[in-house]
């Protein structure tokens, strides 16, 4: 096949090709529904009349509880994706929950706080859910030598990808109301949310053509009962994979202050003061942005080793974390507006590679045969995170009355992190 995502590297084949444009499908449903148009109006429309401390804490609060439910799902069932055959019937499963839970949100109106919120769990644990084995399929589609390429290739393209649904939802909100002045109309930003699962469909589709199971457990009659055997199995040789386990312990703590500031950035900037259009332009520019830093991202792991780079990632949140707790200090209105590109310009410049590269870190750890039940574990430590710090954010913002000292908070996350990811003890091939 003609090498359409970079040169250098060879020609993709149809299956990392495959799997790359899912993540252009689903990045859409974060770009809009967790990132960008959601909170919004989640806060301007479902959450109408309740105070800004309240409505962004019930949001951190939503965020995490979905988090919380696939978190005791995920060991089990990326256990069971090591049958054969399993894993892309569980991937189909998750994706019609998602896609159907993404539809059902247009049915919300104003004031409907509690549906919104539930429609928006169950759609985010469909998403996420899928995810699990979409990660684990990247141990199926491509050697392990082309891993670091190849994950930062899909979220590369997926930034960029899901700016086109991002556009013509915008554009549609835009010719029906000002939301210059005020918050987002309603019937156009429902109308969204069937784009984005029309969109994270039709990108499904070639994923579910090319790629196929190659590396798996010969079928059982007790999936289940095997499963929690083969967990415990692990569990007992923790030793064996002590590598594997100390890389979840950094990652639980580095990829919980990522998500935060992903999932919480938009809600955190309404409290600020910030125009909904003016997110929205933001929000779009890191989708641009994020796109050649995550491909550099994944050049550079192959000179200076993933872990490295890595660590680099983790440092420039760090800074970001220092900027966004003083923005709410800066007095004047020019320098906070700057200030604030300026974190969108870090963030966009290491998002992609931190979560591109902890993905494709991890899969050349781990045993291919057991991709989902140890892509089980690293869904277990990514959400428990992504509960932890929404947690720690949403509820230090209620008690202290301003979201700054939970952006705060964030800094020990990412210092924990690395220190744990320093002390990772990785093959000469990895170091």
């Amino acid at each position: 096949m003609t090498d359409l995502f970079g040169p250098g590297h060879g020609a993709h084949t149809k299956e990392e090709t495959g799997w790359i444009l899912y993540d252009v499908g689903n990045s859409a449903f974060v770009l809009v529904m967790i990132t960008a148009v959601m909170p919004v109006f989640f806060k301007d429309v479902a959450a109408a009349g309740l105070p800004n401390t309240v409505s962004t804490a019930y949001w951190g609060f939503a965020n995490a509880g979905a988090s919380f439910i696939l978190a005791f799902l995920s060991p089990v069932l990326g256990a069971m994706a090591d049958y054969q055959d399993k894993k892309k019937t569980l991937f189909l499963c998750f994706l019609g929950l998602g896609l159907f839970f993404t539809l059902a949100l247009m049915g919300i109106g104003q004031g409907m706080w509690g549906l919104c919120l539930a429609f928006f769990v169950l759609a985010r644990v469909g998403w996420a859910g899928a995810n699990l084995f979409y990660d684990a399929f990247l141990v199926d589609v491509t050697p392990r030598e082309r891993m670091d390429l190849v994950s930062s290739r899909g979220y590369a393209w997926g930034y960029i990808g899901s700016v086109v649904p991002f556009l013509f939802i915008l554009w549609r909100i835009t010719a029906t109301g000002d939301i210059a002045h005020g918050g987002l109309p309603v019937a156009p930003t429902r109308m969204g949310f069937m784009v984005v699962a029309v969109w994270w469909f039709l990108f499904s589709l070639p994923l579910m053509k090319t790629v196929q199971q190659k590396h798996a457990f010969a079928p059982s009659r007790r999936p289940v009962r095997e499963s929690f055997r083969r967990l415990w199995h692990t569990f007992q040789r923790i030793r064996t994979h002590q590598s594997v386990f100390m890389f979840l312990g950094a990652y639980f703590f580095y990829i919980d202050g990522v998500g935060t500031i992903i999932s919480m950035s938009t809600a955190y900037g309404r409290d600020l003061g910030f125009s909904v259009t003016m997110l929205i332009v933001v929000i779009l520019f890191i989708q641009i942005i994020a796109f050649p830093f995550a491909l550099v991202y994944g050049k550079l792991a192959r000179r200076f080793s993933p872990k490295t780079m890595l660590m680099w990632g983790i440092a420039v949140y760090c800074v970001i974390t220092f900027m966004a707790f003083w923005l709410p200090q800066i007095h004047s209105h020019a320098l906070k507006v700057g200030m604030f590109w300026g974190i969108a310009f870090l963030v966009a410049s290491s998002m992609g590679g931190i979560q591109a590269l902890s993905r494709s870190f991890f899969a050349s750890l781990i045993p291919m045969e057991q991709s989902g039940e140890f892509f089980g574990f690293f869904n277990v430590f990514g959400k428990f995170a992504a509960i932890s710090g929404p947690l720690l954010m949403g509820g230090i913002a209620k008690i202290s009355g301003h979201t700054r000292w939970g952006v705060l908070s964030l800094l020990l996350l990412f210092t924990v992190g690395l220190w744990l990811l320093n002390k990772v003890d990785v093959p000469d091939s990895r170091s």
